[in-house]
């Protein structure tokens, strides 16, 4: 992402939260997002391929705590591409001193140094080492998104699952130079900064990836034939991902280090899987509670009794129905839920659910008509119509 990008773009509006969501409203709004205009769900829609990759990208920088500090340090200096002054600066002039700004002791530092303080933002966003920049810097590896499904007791209980995954990695054939003969040349237009300045206003510079060498700061005389110059060739590998207990349909995990490989000694970057669950024939789920539905006789739920309910990976629990219980009615069995983040489980919500048979025949009718005689005059509707003439 350039500079200019970073800068200019409201993130917050692609993700449609205001500037100051909690990190839980992000996530929220970006799974919501991301679920609608996923490719999968889009199939050949580029508008909606071209929309999710703009909810990734917002979430990648708003969903990082560093990166959203940088961001919005970075949008409240400047404006549409420029500094804006203070209020106090007048004519076009600024009433600050350039050492506070970016960290150094007034006449004791160079700006472009970034000795601290703000300078640390505008190095995180533009790169720019100052001082102690060299012409090879690390390069950190690309961010990979990758998708894995679970089955509803795999995504309760946790699960170790194999991903395949395809990213770019330094080219073997080189070994990264992008020179056929591992002996590239340094970009003269960037001077092997990777990086050109770019006028903004207000006497400040912005830098984007050098147009010629595509921020390597490395040309090669003789481009390698399988990277084509580039350095960077498409690798698979197989991992084993190791997926939490308790993880819910659409979470995205965060894996540090695991994405593409770096160049030149530059660390990965991180691997971020949405996880999908599937549906149980027997079991729900809300929240930390998983949810179940048994049924029960009449007589269980008039006299009252003890039942036996399912459940997930464990022994039958009991429970107790008091006399009178109605249909629908819920109830909790402890413990008996999801894994939460810190070990314990949520409870097991059961709800009744009086079963009516289709058939009745023999002493089984009998006993209902007798039951019907002796309750005759118990007219369950007589307060429905009540209130309906009282309304």
């Amino acid at each position: 992402m350039s500079t200019k990008d970073f800068i200019e773009k409201d993130f917050y509006k692609v993700l449609g939260v205001p500037k100051d969501a909690t990190e839980a409203e992000i996530k929220k709004a970006y799974r919501k997002l991301a679920r609608e205009f996923h490719p999968d769900a889009n199939k050949g829609n580029v508008r909606a391929e071209e929309r999710f990759k703009e909810i990734s990208e917002a979430n990648d920088v708003l969903g990082d705590p560093k990166k959203r500090k940088e961001y919005d340090e970075a949008r409240a200096l400047f404006g549409n591409g420029g500094f804006r002054p203070g209020p106090g600066a007048g004519g076009g002039s600024f009433n600050f001193d350039l050492g506070d700004l970016f960290g150094g002791q007034a006449g004791g530092q160079q700006a472009g140094g970034f000795g601290g303080g703000l300078g640390d933002v505008f190095g995180g966003l533009f790169n720019r080492g100052g001082a102690g920049a060299t012409r090879t810097q690390p390069r950190r590896g690309q961010d990979i998104e990758s998708e894995v499904t679970l089955s509803f007791t795999e995504a309760i209980e946790g699960a170790t699952v194999p991903l395949r995954m395809s990213s770019q990695a330094p080219c073997k054939a080189c070994s990264g130079t992008g020179d056929k003969n591992g002996t590239p040349r340094v970009c003269p237009t960037c001077v092997g900064t990777g990086q050109v300045a770019r006028g903004s206003g207000g006497g400040f510079s912005l830098t984007d990836p050098c147009p010629d060498c595509k921020g390597r700061g490395l040309i090669a005389e003789e481009p390698c034939e399988i990277c084509k110059g580039s350095g960077r060739a498409k690798s698979s590998r197989t991992m084993q991902v190791r997926i939490p207990a308790g993880v819910s349909d659409g979470q995205r995990i965060r894996l540090r280090g695991k994405g593409a490989p770096g160049e030149r000694g530059g660390p990965a970057g991180d691997l971020y899987v949405v996880v999908h669950v599937g549906a149980h024939p027997v079991f729900g789920r809300k929240g930390d509670n998983l949810t179940v539905t048994v049924p029960v006789t009449y007589p269980e739920a008039a006299l009252g009794g003890e039942i036996r309910v399912p459940t997930l990976g464990g022994p039958p629990v009991t429970l107790k129905l008091p006399p009178g219980t109605p249909n629908g009615r819920t109830m909790r069995a402890r413990g008996k839920g999801a894994v939460r983040k810190d070990g314990s489980r949520g409870d097991l919500l059961v709800t009744v659910e009086v079963s009516v048979p289709k058939d009745v025949s023999g002493k089984a009718r009998d006993a209902l008509e007798a039951y019907r005689e002796a309750t005759a005059d118990d007219d369950p509707r007589a307060e429905l119509f009540q209130a309906a003439k009282g309304a």
